[in-house]
């Protein structure tokens, strides 16, 4: 058994499959790209949470509740953020998070659900040395966290690219946050403890971090002329290629499909898609060369930053927003899990020295 756990079956799901060979992804049943684009971010947290958690039967009323949630968030965030004081967006978002008490069964998902999006928004301008701004409970979850985060609303197709890019990362099977939630969760300990610990998981740079270095990949390369130059230059240094890998998929990330679509959209404003877009191609060719021993192609996180930065999301909270968004899937994970009933008590393998008995 290799130290990172590959190949071990840690538990049994309804909510997602990552076929890592395919390169698919399923969520409850549907395919990613049936879901992205056409579902809103409530439709698919009713979809996520089906069975786990007491959803209204209407998507009117999931928006009002989520709606009063954040507003309930707000209030409670807002003695909070003259302590935030030199941290980070991710940081912030974490303290905040942390405050939130324990719930009543029923509405603790919409409240941390709810939470996570006021945290992110407040947290990425706090720590910027900007005015937070207050829920406006009427518009959906997207819409009304995109205008908190950037303090005025966007436009139709804004809207639809930052929802889209939520229901693209809403779960993702049993990566190192959504286990840590479910290990959390095994223990009895409620939904706050548990979507803390997975954001946590998600700060560390080998799993929620690598979209801000793929903008700064960009910002090195410059032109689409020098691309080519660059990308070989980097791998013959052994850098690695931020934006091109996965730890599962062994092709193209479905992930990626999604808002590489998504980001085409935008293509005529002021973005750097044609960049990003001969970048891509290069590494592509490049690394089929330097790694023909391994198939390394685009993941999410390479067309997530491209779309964040689109959408004016500063790069400090790229972070947050991806856990704004994944807190759905952590939620209804830890529920699956406490439904178990079963404490998460993996063994290790003790190579350490023996005590030595006296002669």
């Amino acid at each position: 058994m290799g130290t990172g756990l590959d190949n071990v079956i840690a538990a049994e799901t309804v909510l997602s499959h990552v076929d890592g060979e395919a390169g698919r992804l399923i969520i409850r049943g549907h395919d990613l790209e049936e879901l992205a684009g056409s579902a809103s971010y409530e439709q698919a947290v009713a979809l996520l949470w089906a069975g786990f958690v007491p959803v209204p039967t209407d998507i009117a009323s999931m928006r009002d509740r989520l709606g009063a949630a954040r507003a309930k968030a707000f209030t409670h965030f807002v003695p909070l953020l003259p302590s935030l004081g030199r941290l980070t967006a991710t940081e912030a978002m974490r303290l905040l998070l942390s405050s939130i008490p324990d719930g009543e069964s029923g509405q603790e998902p919409f409240d941390v659900l709810a939470a996570a999006g006021v945290a992110a928004a407040c947290a990425m301008r706090t720590t910027a040395g900007l005015n937070s701004v207050e829920p406006d409970i009427s518009l959906p979850h997207a819409a009304d966290v995109f205008r908190m985060i950037r303090g005025r609303s966007g436009d139709a197709d804004e809207v639809r690219a930052f929802e889209s890019y939520l229901v693209t990362i809403i779960d993702h099977g049993l990566n190192a946050s959504t286990f840590a939630a479910r290990v959390v969760a095994s223990t009895a300990a409620r939904l706050p403890s548990a979507v803390v610990a997975a954001l946590c998981a998600l700060k560390g740079p080998l799993h929620g971090g690598a979209p801000g270095p793929v903008l700064d990949m960009l910002d090195a390369v410059g032109t689409p002329g020098n691309a080519d130059a660059w990308i070989s230059d980097a791998l013959k240094r052994g850098e690695r290629l931020m934006g091109f890998g996965h730890r599962v998929y062994r092709v193209r990330d479905p992930r990626a499909n999604v808002l590489k679509m998504t980001v085409a959209k935008f293509k005529g404003r002021a973005n750097r898609i044609a960049l990003a877009e001969a970048v891509e191609a290069a590494a592509l060719r490049a690394l089929r060369d330097f790694k023909s021993d391994r198939r390394l192609d685009t993941n999410v996180e390479f067309y997530t930053a491209l779309l964040l930065e689109a959408l004016d999301i500063p790069r400090a909270g790229f972070t947050p927003v991806f856990g704004l968004g994944r807190t759905a899937g952590w939620i209804a994970h830890a529920r699956e899990q406490e439904q178990t009933g079963r404490l998460i008590r993996p063994q290790s393998r003790y190579i350490g020295p023996w005590p030595v008995k006296a002669a």
